[in-house]
């Protein structure tokens, strides 16, 4: 394992992270919310740190094993989210180090999870970056640095392989680097057309960026106490509500479609599922709210649509506080938290690609009981997919259940109740922000100590990098050459 190749990759990522940071500057001046020069001083002192590192450590002849992908991932992410809490911390936003470590760390990791009592009151460069970490982490900052690192002399496919979130990795391109770049091409062209549609239906444009932002990402921050029900605008409703159903579609079905192949839709059994899923439930909760909570069908439709979008894309954002609804459609969302996106997406949660072939496995395990000596392949749109594949699906599938129910241990041990602790370490784990009963759809972080506050920001950074990612830098077997 190369350390010092190592350094080299992390300090480009900080050098990309302060260039990012710099673009808050003009929206300091714009707005002149007396921040600038802490941004402008955060920034500086990064790159001042970042350039000469990456000069010393620099290596044109270093190849990057798998290894060193799995390092590089679980430091960038942690440092990265360290570096983005200063400017919470530093302009006496948030009044402690850990309060701000976990807004940072839940806007890049897209949980959407705040620590902020009042968030209208932050300063709007402030708002601007927060929302910001959503989408620089929705699509990954080390996808993104797999475009750059190259030019630079570093190569990316191991850290490509430990980051991308999905249980298999599509290329669309001969090239790693063509692929990152693909997946952000259509990333920008989907947050450039949701920008001017949110612009067009009555929201302002800095409101719009920081609303695409978390949309595309699926992550949730709001520059509004009340999040998106601050607008009552059903137009607003609905451009958002298709937004949050796209990001967490894979990328790669967006990919196809733009190349005017639109077929690829409906010929990957997770689309159909997936978009299944989400109208059985949208009808399940609009039946159940029609006339005792909302007023009319179109009212309970759209408000059923956007919450279901919300939950199971992992986003987050609220129309209305369905805290207050019946307790089945309750349960229904909460159920929605664990199965989450589509394999790449910038959604959280198990996957439902996952889900699907732990379901297959299950039926196809009955059929062999009742006949033991047939073979029966298990294949996901049309392709035979590998015991390998089926035993790593099941060991993750295991391993969050289990992270979730010990998280949860650990939150009632100290004094969180049964119920708020079951819905936080579950909206952690799956990068949803909006949990249960204390920390519902219109509540907050801020009253957890600082202990626990720990706990979920952990549980925010495994559960983005897909739980393996970070669980194999414990194993022993990992260090030894």
């Amino acid at each position: 394992m190369g350390f010092r190749r190592i350094g080299a990759a992390i300090a480009v990522l900080i050098a990309f992270i302060a260039l990012s940071m710099a673009t808050a500057i003009p929206v300091s001046l714009i707005y002149n919310d007396g921040v600038v020069v802490h941004f402008s001083l955060i920034v500086m002192t990064l790159l001042g740190l970042a350039v000469p590192s990456f000069v010393l450590l620099r290596d044109e002849r270093a190849e990057y094993s798998l290894k060193d992908g799995f390092v590089i991932v679980s430091l960038s992410w942690a440092i990265v989210s360290a570096i983005g809490a200063l400017p919470y911390w530093v302009t006496g936003s948030l009044p402690t180090f850990v309060d701000s470590l976990f807004e940072s760390m839940s806007g890049f990791t897209t949980t959407g999870a705040s620590v902020c009592e009042d968030i209208e009151i932050l300063p709007h460069s402030i708002l601007f970056w927060r929302s910001l970490t959503h989408w620089l982490g929705g699509m990954g900052i080390i996808v993104l640095s797999v475009a750059i690192l190259p030019l630079l002399g570093v190569g990316g496919m191991a850290m490509f392989k430990a980051e991308v979130p999905s249980p298999v990795m599509d290329k669309l391109k001969p090239t790693v680097t063509e692929t990152a770049k693909t997946l952000w091409k259509v990333y920008i062209i989907l947050t450039g057309i949701e920008i001017v549609l949110l612009c067009l239906a009555g929201m302002n444009l800095f409101d719009s960026l920081c609303h695409t932002f978390g949309t595309l990402a699926t992550g949730g921050f709001s520059t509004k106490n009340l999040s998106i029900s601050y607008y009552d605008n059903y137009v607003i409703y609905i451009i958002i509500t298709v937004f949050m159903l796209l990001a967490g579609l894979n990328f790669t079905l967006h990919y196809h479609a733009l190349n005017l192949k639109p077929s690829a839709y409906i010929k990957s059994a997770e689309f159909v599922v997936y978009m299944c899923v989400f109208g059985l439930a949208t009808m399940f909760i609009a039946y159940n709210v029609y006339d005792t909570h909302h007023a009319s069908v179109t009212e309970s439709l759209v408000q059923s649509a956007f919450q279901t979008a919300s939950i199971m894309t992992t986003t987050g954002f609220a129309s209305t506080d369905w805290e207050k609804w019946p307790w089945a459609c309750q349960w229904l969302l909460f159920c929605l938290m664990f199965m989450g996106g589509c394999a790449g997406s910038t959604g959280g949660g198990i996957k439902c690609m996952r889900m699907i072939i732990v379901a297959k496995h299950i039926l196809r395990e009955l059929r062999l009981l009742i006949h033991p000596r047939a073979v029966i392949a298990l294949k996901m749109d049309g392709k035979v997919v590998g015991t390998p594949i089926i035993n790593s699906i099941m060991a993750f599938v295991a391993l969050f259940v289990g992270v979730w129910s010990a998280s949860t241990t650990l939150l009632v041990i100290m004094d969180v109740d049964v119920i708020t602790a079951i819905g936080a370490c579950a909206s952690a784990l799956s990068n949803i922000g909006p949990g249960l009963h204390l920390v519902g759809a219109m509540d907050n972080y801020g009253w957890m100590s600082p202990g626990c506050k720990i706990l979920l920001t952990f549980d925010m950074l495994v559960g983005r990098l897909e739980l393996y990612t970070v669980f194999i830098l414990f194993m022993g077997d990992f260090w030894r050459p």
